[in-house]
């Protein structure tokens, strides 16, 4: 008996690579790292980002103690620039690239290869017919190749044991087939490599603009939120400055939306220099496009106006966004926080003091139920807010980020910023303070949620998508086909035409039409076989 022989270490290591290689370009492992990155996906959108937001992320990591740090440490907070995720995604791609590059090679060497010889028995094929016709071998094989219009076929001489003069006939179609679907799995390796390139050097930020006010330009510390790929440092952003010169919001009797638009002015990279503003419509579905950038409007709300004038008669004017907590009604809440005047305090201790907080709600067309404020319509009909007002150290000086909707609840529970008021104020109306201090409630301007995004792949992506729709109509309509013919010489003349079909694709076999396809390639000379006496020796 023969010993085996004992693969060597570097055998060993070859194989062990070669197979793990095979075994990540299956399209089986393809499809499950797919499915990974759709699930890994999922806390990306369930979970605040830090690339999104920090304040939520912190507030969020805060609110569950230990959770929450655990949470942080598995980058559930920066799912897509995550080690998991990314790992995921490259996996992918080079499962994907494998698989398909090959195949790709594959199917252009099949498409120059000619059809596979006639089967010897094609009594056993899934479909299978006789017809005789008048016609020599010759002239029967020609014009059955006439008739396989589309087909790729060959006609070749009948091979050892066949009688003189045979010929068979193979024919195939349906290569479109596997043309589609390499189509389809090339266009998702575009679909991600576009991905991936717009991450790298795209950027998206958002702004709330309120109406009338001046604006802002394309700079990161512009935006509230801003989030760039890790190519972008934010110093060659391209240049523009935006304004919204009207914001309009309609609604219909119901309450339900209609249409929300800004009229803005804007400047471009031909237009900044010379300071010649230009005028677009902003609507939602329909950007400003200009240069590679897209401004989007995706939201609407109010901002209210206030006014405080202190004792010695300055008085100091802001208008603060509220944020939507009613999304049909648009009951907002918000809070703005005013300096007192420079040198109308003796100490900058003092004067921190007597800084003024305003925190509330507010209601585009107010409804009172005693004193408690709703809102019965989303239209800015008859603005009203019902609001705290609050005096001590709002927190302004402290260097630490502002809730821009909320006073500090740390401020307000150690008692350096004390409740003075609460009152429900009409737009016009105002109130004063013990100390002499009159907060006035002006009235409402619209504001415009706007999404500025750049993604330099945007394009490609769109073309790979269609790549992939395209591949896929095509790889599930198309079906593959073969046709294989055997034209024997009978002894009287003519010939016996045996013909059989395969179907390469269809779990069922060949649909119906096999017989009619028969007679059609046969010609119209063509006959079914007459009955013949059974064949006593071929039975036994």
């Amino acid at each position: 008996m023969t010993t085996p022989t004992k693969q060597s270490l570097a055998g060993r290591i070859v194989a062990t690579i070669r197979n793990t290689w095979r075994s990540l370009t299956s399209m089986k492992t393809a499809l499950v790292l797919l499915f990974l990155l759709a699930i890994a996906a999922i806390p990306g959108a369930l979970l605040p980002q830090r690339d999104i937001s920090q304040f939520n992320t912190n507030e969020y990591i805060n609110k569950h103690g230990t959770l929450g740090q655990i949470m942080d440490k598995l980058q559930l907070f920066d799912v897509f620039k995550s080690v998991w995720f990314t790992s995921i995604y490259v996996l992918l791609f080079v499962s994907l690239v494998g698989c398909v590059a090959p195949r790709i090679v594959e199917h252009f060497q099949a498409l120059r290869t000619p059809p596979v010889a006639t089967p010897r028995n094609l009594g056993r094929l899934p479909r299978h017919t006789v017809r005789e016709t008048d016609e020599a071998p010759d002239q029967a094989a020609a014009t059955i190749l006439k008739n396989l219009r589309g087909w790729r076929k060959i006609s070749r001489d009948g091979g050892a044991g066949e009688p003189a003069g045979t010929v068979t006939v193979s024919a195939e179609k349906g290569y479109l087939r596997e043309a589609g679907n390499l189509v389809f799995h090339a266009s998702l390796l575009g679909v991600l490599l576009s991905i991936a390139i717009g991450h790298q050097f795209g950027y998206e930020g958002s702004r709330i603009v309120i109406q009338g006010d001046g604006g802002f330009c394309n700079s990161p510390s512009n935006y509230d939120t801003f989030r760039a790929g890790p190519l972008v440092d934010g110093t060659g952003l391209t240049p523009f400055c935006l304004r919204a010169d009207q914001v309009q919001a309609t609604f219909l009797p119901n309450a339900q939306p209609d249409m929300f638009r800004t009229k803005a002015s804007y400047l471009d990279k031909e237009s900044i220099s010379s300071d010649a503003w230009k005028q677009y419509e902003i609507e939602v579905n329909k950007p400003l496009r200009m240069d590679g950038v897209r401004v989007y409007m995706t939201g609407h709300g109010y901002a209210g106006t206030f006014t405080v004038t202190y004792p010695n008669g300055q008085t100091r004017t802001q208008t603060m966004q509220f944020a939507p907590q009613d999304k049909v009604y648009f009951l907002s809440s918000g809070a703005l926080r005013f300096d007192p005047p420079g040198g109308m305090y003796g100490t900058e201790d003092e004067r921190r003091t007597k800084q003024i907080g305003i925190e509330g709600l507010l209601a585009p067309t107010k409804q009172l139920d005693g004193t408690l404020l709703t809102s019965k319509f989303p239209a800015a009909n008859d603005p009203a807010v019902a609001i705290d007002i609050y005096q001590g150290d709002t927190g302004l000086d402290t260097g630490k980020p502002q809730n821009i909707f909320s006073l500090s609840r740390d401020q307000i529970d150690s008692g350096r910023l004390v409740k003075k008021a609460r009152v429900n104020l009409d737009a016009g109306q105002s109130t004063t303070l013990e100390d002499g201090t009159q907060v006035r409630f002006d009235g409402v301007k619209n504001f415009a949620a706007l999404q500025v995004s750049r993604d330099p792949a945007q394009m490609w992506i769109l073309a790979f998508a269609i790549g992939m729709l395209g591949g896929l109509i095509v790889s599930l309509t198309v079906k593959r086909r073969r046709v294989f013919a055997r034209l024997t010489p009978r002894a009287d003349g003519g010939t016996v035409v045996e013909i059989a079909g395969l179907a390469r694709t269809d779990l069922a076999g060949w649909n119906e039409d096999f017989d009619a396809l028969a007679d059609r390639v046969v010609g119209s000379t063509a006959r079914p076989e007459p009955a013949r006496e059974p064949d006593v020796e071929r039975a036994k």
